[in-house]
Order: structure tokens, then sequence, then C-alpha cells
């Protein structure tokens, strides 16, 4: 403090540092702020959700002669993550606590590979999309997505076999790389055929309504989808080897609700709305249902 009294530029970074660290303490040691934050989430998960139904519904509506094409798929998978997410966060209070803490690694991974599964969809509906168009085979596709999914999922129920049988740090951290890389390779995914796809529509004629409104629609989606998995790829990572900045307990509810927003409710959300047009009536050469 200076001879008139007033606080130096240091001493003021230091009161402000001091106020926020108490006050994010206070928030995260408050039962009354980790419900009202969890609920929160809870509401804008089952919110999201229940715009992923409605969106089915009409979609099944306008064309109800078609099987379970990719979009109904997609609008399904939504339904289901983020109404599964509603249920956790809603009995969050259960969930956090559950023993053995195999169940809850169980309980709040799984709807991130549902999440996983769901949007990558999207990338393998863009790819058979870029294949048609460069009149390259597409039979693989498919094959590779599922691959890909099974391969996921069955490791991840070995990390979480043998969380349940010897539970230490070290599982837990290979868990924790585990999602990031999951992650980061979704991300991968949507820069490599959405940024094709994207560079593919460009060189339409510039007069085509369809292909702008294309254009926007991947875009928009792949920037959204990249952005979110690479957050989640680098929190996750940073997270495994920083206890403070651990996510899905029951006393970091502020960091939840920034990172959850931010990877998952957000970016569904904007999905959803740019992905909001119905299908034609008519049979399309891009909407097909799945075989």
């Amino acid at each position: 403090m200076t001879d008139s009294g007033l606080m130096m530029p240091a001493e003021i970074a230091g009161f402000l540092t001091t106020a926020i660290t108490t006050w994010w303490d206070d928030v995260n040691e408050s039962t009354q702020w980790q419900d009202g934050i969890f609920f929160a989430l809870c509401g804008a998960y089952a919110l999201v959700s229940a715009v992923a139904l409605v969106q089915l519904i009409r979609i099944q509506m306008r064309v109800p002669e078609y099987g379970w094409t990719t979009q109904k798929v997609f609008h399904l998978m939504n339904f289901v993550v983020n109404g599964v997410r509603a249920v956790l966060f809603g009995f969050h209070m259960q969930v956090f606590l559950v023993h053995p803490k195999a169940l809850c690694w169980v309980l709040l991974d799984l709807p991130g590979l549902l999440f996983f599964s769901a949007y990558t969809l999207l990338v393998l509906f863009w790819a058979e999309i870029y294949h048609q168009a460069r009149s390259l085979p597409t039979d693989k596709l498919r094959i590779t997505y599922i691959s890909v999914n099974v391969a996921v999922y069955l490791a991840q129920i070995g990390i979480w076999a043998y969380i349940w049988v010897n539970d230490n740090s070290t599982v837990e951290l290979v868990g924790k790389i585990f999602i990031a890389v999951v992650s980061f390779i979704a991300a991968l995914g949507f820069l490599l055929y959405g940024g094709r796809l994207f560079f593919m529509l460009r060189r339409f004629p510039i007069e085509s309504k369809g292909r702008r409104k294309k254009l926007h629609e991947v875009g928009s989606v792949t920037a959204i989808c990249f952005t979110c998995f690479l957050i989640r790829c680098v929190v996750v990572a940073v997270s495994a080897f920083d206890k403070d900045l651990t996510l899905d307990v029951l006393d970091h509810p502020v960091l939840n609700l920034i990172y959850y927003m931010v990877v998952e409710v957000l970016p569904s959300a904007l999905v959803l709305f740019i992905l909001r047009k119905l299908p034609p009536k008519r049979v399309s050469a891009q909407y097909h249902p799945i075989q």
C-alpha cells in the first residue's frame, strides 16, 4: 500500500485472487450450490433430450414409410444420451456416492461413450456422402464405424472390470487417458471428413441454394463437434494429473457445470438446431435407411 493509502496493483490482484478462491471453495462445499447446479444440469439435459425426441417424432411422421435412417438413429441416440444424463444429475447425490466406485464410473462414463457413438454417426454419414460423390467404395465405412465403437466399448468395459477388482489411482489415470484419446479420435474424424466434405461443397456452383445451405450446415457442425471433442480431450487429460480439476465429483459443481455445458449440452443443442430441417417426403440420394 502506498503512503496515500492506495493499494498497489499486486495487492489488488492478490486480494481478488483470495476473494475468488474463497468464493470457489464456499460454492464447492455448499450443499445448496451443489444441488442448484446439478439440478440445473438435469433440467438442461432434459430439455435437449425432449427436443431430440420431438424432432424424432416429426421425422417419423414425415417419412413413416422408411426404416431407421441415419437421421432417425442420430436423434434417438441424442434423446437417450441427454435423457440418461438428466436422470444421473437429478440423482447426483446417490450417483456420486454410490458403491462400489466402479459402478459410479460406469454410470458417469457410459453416457460419454454413447455421446461418442451418436456424433461419430455423423462422421460416418458424411464419409458415405463424400465417398459416393468421389466414386469411392463405401462398403467398409460402416464396418469401420462399428469396429471402432465395439473396440472402444470393450476397452472401457475392461477398465471398469479392473477398477471393480482392484481400484487404484493408476487404473483411474489409464481410464481418464483412454477417454481423452477416444475424444481426440472423434475430433480428428470430424476434422477429416467434415473438412473434406466442406471443401468439396465449396467447389459446387456458387448460385446453388442447396449448396450454400449444406455448406453452412457441414461447416458449422464440423466446427462445433471438433471443438467440443477437443476440449473434452484436453480437460480430461489435464484432470487426470491435477486433482483440483477432477470432474464427476460432488464437491466440484461449478467445474462440472462449465464442462458439461461446453462439451455436451450446448453442442447438442446447436447441432439439433442446425439439423432441424425435416427430410423430403420423396426418396433422396442422401437419405437412405440403415441396412
